[in-house]
């Protein structure tokens, strides 16, 4: 089973989505989790909730 420990959550606004920090290489195995928040405009979230979390075994 591989575990993951969390190193940093960001919430950002959607138009300034960081595409290369969540989409990019790395060299080592990495999880992201992307979700809404902020709040409601027009029906929908403003920002992104993102999680970034590192492989520990």
């Amino acid at each position: 089973m591989a575990a993951f420990r969390v190193r940093e959550v960001q919430q950002v606004d959607k138009e300034d989505f960081p595409t290369h920090k969540v989409y990019g290489a790395t060299d080592r195995p990495e999880l992201r989790l992307v979700t809404c928040g902020g709040p409601l405009k027009d029906g929908h979230r403003t920002d992104n909730i993102i999680l970034y979390a590192d492989l520990v075994r």
